[in-house]
């Protein structure tokens, strides 16, 4: 199918190294043996890119078919399919399932495009139920560390600037500065800087998030008050976010660019770096905020967490190492042999935190350096 795909100018296209599923490996070829695997540092994985851009890749004007529930698994070209009764067999669960109506032309010469065996990875386009009613813009909030030198903390910021400038006018922003503390910016707030302080060695739940913010579940849903108008978004009549809603800490791309310019940092750098100590850095509480009041006030539309952390969690839930330079950050060796003193606690919490995501449906983006370990 790519064969039918013109390359303008007759220009060779650029080879992939990730192939047409976007997949790349942490090794290059398989241990042959035990004892070479056990000489393996680097662990096993996998990174998988299914929405990169791609010229190859087939995009279908449907949508997909899925395996009954409680799989959900979409039509593949590893499914085993039945022709003459019109079943396809699901590789994950093996459970049977019927084509619709619509399917009823598939045969072996005539099947649709997942079934293809080049077709592994593909984009679906359907049409919208309600052209009507437009869907609701995408959220993207700024997850960032700011226990960094004043000079890496710049080229931080501004890279995050042009990352906004990429995206559409109507997407929506929000941003959250941790270090010691995590700190929720209400940018709606344009008469002085607002942000409310979250303490950073304590585990807080989702309900406490919101009590914090004055959004409580009990009452409020989707910026709305039981017994009060609902606010979709923008402001009020009068200039100002309703302080019951979530979009007074969310503003449009193309309004947020002198909001987020005039935010200073309250963190002050003289007691974030003490001699022969890590920087003090609560990234699982910064991510517990972003994940609560995200999931809570706008479940269901598109939502991206962006993170950018400069190093390890220091304090609070989730820490891998303690702020003592002295105590080396953990290997895989160290996971192995059940050497590392925070790790089964730090799993339990980020395994709590990626299941809320999933349940909201959520996207989390973690960009992460720590030079200072290298």
């Amino acid at each position: 199918m790519s064969d039918d795909i013109a390359v303008g100018g007759g220009a060779t296209p650029t080879p992939d190294p990730d192939g047409p599923d976007g997949v790349r490996m942490t090794w290059n070829s398989w241990p042959r043996s035990k004892v070479e695997a056990s000489k393996c540092v680097i662990p096993v994985a996998a990174s998988i890119a299914p929405i990169r851009a791609s010229p190859f890749l087939v995009v279908l004007p449907y949508a997909p078919l899925r395996c009954k529930p409680p799989c959900g698994a979409v039509l593949n070209p590893f499914a085993r399919v039945d022709f003459f009764a019109k079943i396809w067999i699901c590789p994950f669960c093996f459970s049977r399932n019927h084509f619709p109506p619509h399917y009823a032309g598939i045969n072996e010469t005539n099947v649709p495009g997942e079934l293809y065996s080049q077709c592994t990875t593909v984009e679906y386009a359907p049409p919208p139920l309600d052209a009507a009613a437009p869907p609701p813009p995408p959220v993207f909030l700024f997850v960032l560390d700011t226990c960094l030198i004043e000079e890496e903390l710049g080229y931080v910021k501004s890279a995050m600037r042009r990352a906004i400038g990429l995206l559409p006018d109507h997407a929506l922003v929000g941003l959250i500065t941790f270090g010691t503390q995590v700190h929720l910016h209400e940018l709606g707030f344009a008469d002085m800087s607002k942000i409310y302080v979250f303490r950073g060695t304590k585990e807080i739940s989702k309900e406490q998030i919101l009590d914090h913010l004055g959004l409580s579940s009990a009452g409020v849903r989707h910026g709305a008050v039981t017994g009060a108008p609902r606010y979709t978004k923008g402001p009020q009549p009068n200039g100002l976010h309703p302080s019951t809603s979530v979009y007074r800490f969310l503003l449009p791309a193309s309004d947020c660019d002198y909001t987020l310019n005039s935010v200073r940092s309250p963190i002050s750098f003289s007691h974030i770096f003490e001699a022969g100590n890590r920087a003090l850095r609560c990234t699982g509480v910064a991510l517990s905020v972003a994940a609560g009041l995200l999931g809570a006030c706008v479940a269901g539309t598109g939502v991206r967490i962006i993170a950018l952390v400069g190093g390890p969690c220091t304090v609070g839930p989730g820490m891998i190492v303690s702020k003592d330079l002295s105590e080396p950050v953990r290997s895989q060796k160290d996971l192995d042999k059940d050497a590392a003193p925070h790790f089964h606690k730090a799993i339990k919490f980020y395994d709590n935190l990626a299941k809320q995501l999933v349940n909201q449906g959520h996207v989390l983006d973690l960009f992460a350096s720590a030079l200072d370990q290298v």
